[in-house]
């Protein structure tokens, strides 16, 4: 997929892991994705991975993900390949960002690749868009903004189908306030300004 600072062009996507930090040496052990064009999705991409150490019993729990899975799944460099021909020079959407950039960089860094596009958090720009959802979690903003789901969480293609769902809602909820043909760019900017600040960018983004 080729670059383009369409927000509504894009690609979704989730990681599944061992715990919270490629830095004390967690893996991936899902991935999802949707790529959306013009705001529609378009294709998916999905794949247990093998990340070569055994998953905790809670992981196993959280996830439903099971160590016998995981030995029948591709090693994650194999998966990471095919994931980095799927995503191409797309710009890149998740939810709390800074965890799954955390494990992107790490496992493309295992194949000499590096993300082609740039990367918004749904999260933050919830936090601006949606202030009075009781919180930000994913599940929890899926029913406040009542976003289609079959109730699976914790499964890296459905919470992918979910924030692709959550990112297009974010934008519109945005065009009502005026904005229109808002890019790429312009969400990044949205997911790092202060609250406080966040008319004025309106504003800004109105008179562009």
């Amino acid at each position: 997929m080729t670059a383009t600072d369409d927000a509504r062009t894009c690609i979704i996507f989730d990681f599944e892991t061992t715990g919270l930090s490629p830095a004390q040496g967690d893996r991936s052990i899902e991935i999802g994705a949707v790529r959306i064009e013009g705001g529609v999705p378009v294709a998916r991409f999905q794949s247990l991975m093998d990340p070569g150490v055994p998953v905790s019993p809670f992981i196993e729990e959280y996830t439903g993900i099971s160590n016998a899975m995981l030995d029948e799944a591709e090693p994650c460099e194999v998966v990471m390949e095919r994931f980095a021909l799927f995503a191409g020079e797309a710009n890149l959407v998740a939810h709390n960002a800074s965890f799954d950039r955390r494990f992107l960089e790490a496992e493309y860094a295992r194949i000499d690749r590096q993300p082609g596009g740039s990367l918004a958090c749904s999260l933050l720009a919830a936090r601006r868009l949606c202030p009075t959802a009781p919180n930000h979690r994913l599940g929890t903003l899926v029913e406040h903004l009542d976003l289609p789901s079959d109730g699976t969480f914790h499964r890296a293609l459905a919470d992918a189908e979910m924030t692709s769902a959550l990112w297009l809602r974010l934008l519109d909820l945005l065009a009502e306030r005026g904005p229109r043909d808002v890019t790429f760019s312009d969400m990044v900017r949205l997911c790092q300004t202060n609250k406080a600040d966040l008319n004025k960018l309106v504003d800004q983004l109105c008179h562009a």
